[in-house]
């Protein structure tokens, strides 16, 4: 499903213009990534999931190609755990 899909459906199950159903995607979006850019940066939507951000450690990895190693820099991922609702459905 693609933002397109998405925005359609939203729209036509909420009874609202597209444009309408588009910015409050967008508003979601935003508030989803203000709050994991904060120190404990965590959003629980019960029943849907958990978005939680952690720290990933500077590794050493490989180049697959040349087999000559390289360092892997520390950086933030984003990481979801869906809910038991949304688990039990899929």
């Amino acid at each position: 499903m693609t933002k397109a899909d998405l925005i359609e459906k939203m729209a036509k199950d909420a009874g609202v213009s597209k444009v309408a159903a588009g910015a409050a995607l967008d508003s979601f979006v935003d508030g989803v990534t203000a709050a994991l850019k904060k120190k404990d940066g965590k959003v629980t939507l019960v029943g849907f999931g958990t978005f939680s951000k952690v720290r990933r450690k500077a590794r050493k990895g490989r180049n697959p190609q040349t087999g000559t190693e390289i360092k892997i820099k520390a950086k933030n991922v984003v990481k979801f755990k869906p809910g038991k609702k949304l688990a039990d459905a899929v």
